[in-house]
C-alpha cells in the first residue's frame, strides 16, 4: 500500500499530445524510484538497459515499452491492478505519434521533443537576437531562413519544411491558443533576409499579429546598450499541468539544450523579466515596428 500511496493521479492532457504524457510518466517513475531508494543503475539493470536510458525516460525524451514500464512498476512495488492498469495505459496513449510524425524524415530529434513541448504549452516567452522565432515567421520569411541551413534542399522539401513552421503556427488560435511573449533585439528587425519585400511583410505581419491579446511583441532597441541576455536567444515553456516543471529550451547548431531544474528556469525568468522591462513596451515597439515598415 506505500507504493501505492506513491501513484499520484496524472492529467490526461488531452491536446498536449504525447511528449507531455512521457513527461508526467516519466515524473511519476522517478517519484516512485526515488521513495524506494532504488538507483538508476539498479532500474536500469532490472529493464536491461543503462542508467543514462533511465534518465531519459524520466525526463520523457524517449518513447516507453510497455514491458519495460511493466518490471519497473514491479520492481517499484506497484502491485494495485487499477494503478499499474492506469500508468500502463498512459505509457500507451504516450507512445502515439504527434501531429509533426510526418515531417520526421526533416527533423531531428532533439528538436522533436521541442515542438511536442511547443504543443502543451500554455505560455512561451521568448528572446531572440538573430531571427523573428518561428511562431511568428511568415512563409516567406521562414523560407528565407530555412534556406540558410538547406540551400541545397529540392522545392518539395522547402515547401514541406515551411509547411512546418507554419503549421506549428496553429498554436497562436483557437481554444487552446498559446500565450508567446517575445522580445526581439532590433538586430533581429535590421537584418535582411529574403530582401526587401520580404521584410516588409515580416513586419507587417508582426503587427498584426500582436494585436492578438495572447500575443506580446517587444523590441530591445541598439540604444539600450548591454542587457541581461548576453548569453544569446532562448525560450521559456509553462505547462498548464501543475505536475510538469518549466522548461528552458536553448537551441545551438546541432542540438539543443533542455533545462528544466527549478534554479536553472528561476534564474532565466529572472533574465527574461529584466529584458521585458529594458525593451520597448509593446505599445512603443507596435510604433517601432510601423517606422521601420517604411524604410524597408
Amino acid at each position: 500500500m506505500e507504493a501505492a500511496a506513491n501513484v499520484r493521479p496524472l492529467s490526461s492532457s488531452k491536446g498536449g499530445g504525447p511528449t507531455v504524457l512521457r513527461i508526467l510518466l516519466g515524473a511519476q517513475l522517478r517519484r516512485l524510484r526515488t521513495a524506494k531508494g532504488i538507483s538508476r543503475e539498479d532500474a536500469g539493470y532490472a529493464i536491461r538497459a543503462s542508467h543514462a536510458k533511465i534518465s531519459r525516460l524520466e525526463l520523457g525524451q524517449v518513447s516507453f515499452k510497455e514491458r519495460d514500464v511493466a518490471d519497473l512498476l514491479t520492481m517499484y512495488g506497484v502491485s494495485d491492478p487499477d494503478d499499474r492498469a492506469r500508468l500502463l495505459d498512459l505509457a500507451r496513449q504516450a507512445n502515439q505519434p504527434g501531429w509533426w510524425h510526418k515531417y520526421s524524415d526533416l527533423l531531428p530529434s532533439w528538436f522533436e521533443v521541442y515542438i511536442g513541448l511547443e504543443g502543451a504549452a500554455s505560455v512561451i516567452r521568448t528572446y531572440e537576437n538573430q531571427f523573428v522565432p518561428g511562431l511568428l515567421q511568415t512563409p516567406e520569411y521562414a523560407r528565407a531562413v530555412i534556406s540558410l541551413a538547406h540551400d541545397k534542399a529540392p522545392k518539395s522539401e522547402m515547401e514541406r519544411r515551411v509547411a512546418l513552421r507554419t503549421t506549428r503556427q496553429e498554436r497562436l488560435r483557437g481554444d487552446r491558443a498559446v500565450a508567446l511573449w517575445a522580445v526581439l533585439d532590433e538586430a533581429v528587425l535590421r537584418r535582411m533576409l529574403g530582401g526587401a519585400e520580404v521584410m516588409r511583410g515580416q513586419i507587417d505581419h508582426l503587427i498584426e499579429i500582436s494585436a492578438l491579446p495572447n500575443v506580446t511583441v517587444q523590441v530591445m532597441p541598439f540604444d539600450r546598450g548591454g542587457h541581461a541576455a548576453a548569453g544569446g536567444p532562448f525560450s521559456i515553456l509553462r505547462f498548464p499541468e501543475s505536475e510538469l516543471p518549466d522548461v528552458v529550451y536553448m537551441e545551438q547548431l546541432s542540438s539543443a539544450l533542455y533545462l528544466d531544474k527549478l534554479g536553472e528556469s528561476e534564474h532565466y525568468m529572472k533574465v527574461m523579466d529584466r529584458l521585458s522591462v529594458q525593451a520597448d513596451t509593446p505599445a512603443e515597439s507596435r510604433r517601432f515596428l510601423e517606422r521601420l515598415r517604411k524604410i524597408f
